[in-house]
């Protein structure tokens, strides 16, 4: 293996280190990092690649991404959440008037860009078990 793949596999690596992070910090990126991860990935290593593209919590959320689909109502709500509790506790263990008007400047602007990117609806597939329809109970 030559050292640029090495470079790309560490790099990649580290991307999907703190895109995980991402998912449970309020502020740091989690798409961000695993769409460069997953190019890092393409350059140096197919089994990588094909890890994370497969992988069933980056899998869909990379491939709906890239392909323009968005990221799923669930998605948005659940990191909106988590942003808004995020960052109300450190406003209450930070306190500070100048420190908690920024993080709710943050906070705002990272919400309405979430909500801005489109809002991915999984369209029925019967060969799919998870998109099964609904049933009704009555």
């Amino acid at each position: 293996m030559d050292i640029r793949k090495a470079l790309l596999i560490f790099t990649g690596t580290v991307c999907v280190a703190l895109g995980v992070l991402g998912m449970f910090l309020p502020l740091l990126p989690t798409t961000v990092f695993l769409l460069m991860a997953a190019y890092c990935y393409s350059r140096s290593s197919e089994r990588f690649h094909t890890w994370l593209l497969t992988n069933r919590l980056f899998g869909p959320y990379i491939s709906n991404y890239k392909s323009g689909k968005g990221i799923s109502l669930r998605q948005k709500i659940s990191t909106i959440f988590v942003l808004w509790a995020s960052i109300g506790v450190s406003i209450w263990l930070i306190g500070g008037f100048w420190i908690s008007l920024l993080l709710i400047a943050i906070a705002t602007a990272v919400t309405v860009h979430l909500l801005w990117i489109k809002t991915y609806r999984p369209e029925y597939d019967p060969t799919s078990p998870d998109s099964a329809p609904e049933q009704s109970t009555l």
